[in-house]
């Protein structure tokens, strides 16, 4: 059975829209595009790099598809993108999407009917775990049904007051334990969480 694993770039609020440019997703009026770019040193560069270390398939929402359709395979050879590129590029892409006959990237597959029994479905597979990126829509999908494995947190020291959330009031109650985390020399928190069951409460009271 494959893990489904949810990375996320995120500010101290929760917000994660638009990590990696100004016009990535401005809905809302939001006007803090590329927020991750000041912290991007040779440690973050790291974090990245082990992420996708081992074998993966992308899990993406339709936006985040387009947004990366439009990107990744025009990166030139032997830039400092270009191993990256090669990867994505080359990894099976499953894709949340109403419109499947419009996804021309190299070896891009779209859910078919019922997304959380697709889902389902794939996670039953032989095969490389499920990553995904941004799909801040399909990643609270998941949350809400229960469906996530790990998450993979790059948590940024500011606070951007709106925006798009990664955790909502749908999201299943669910108890994590933290695996193993790190900090960057720019503050930004690299925690690495695996789900561990159902949340237990308790009292001080004697």
């Amino acid at each position: 059975m494959r893990k489904l694993i949810v990375a996320a770039f995120m500010s101290l609020d929760n917000v994660i829209q638009a990590p990696g440019g100004p016009e990535e997703d401005t809905s809302g009026d939001f006007r803090f595009g590329g927020w991750i770019v000041p912290y991007a040193d040779e440690a973050f560069g790291r974090a990245i790099q082990k992420l996708f270390s081992q074998p993966f398939d992308l899990l993406l929402g339709r936006r985040t598809y387009d947004i990366f359709a439009g990107y990744w395979p025009h990166i030139q050879a032997g830039s400092s993108n270009s191993a990256i590129a090669d990867l994505f590029n080359r990894v099976p892409k499953h894709v949340a999407t109403h419109s499947p006959d419009t996804l021309d990237w190299h070896n891009s597959h779209a859910l078919q009917g019922n997304l959380t029994d697709a889902i389902q479905a794939l996670k039953q597979q032989h095969g490389a775990h499920l990553l995904t990126q941004g799909s801040g829509d399909l990643v609270r999908q998941l949350l809400a049904a229960g469906l996530v494995d790990e998450l993979r947190l790059m948590i940024h020291p500011i606070v951007l007051g709106r925006g798009k959330r990664l955790f909502d009031d749908q999201a299943q109650a669910s108890a994590f334990t933290l695996v193993s985390s790190t900090s960057t020399p720019g503050g930004v928190l690299i925690a690495h969480y695996v789900h561990s069951g159902e949340v237990r409460t308790g009292t001080f009271e004697e």
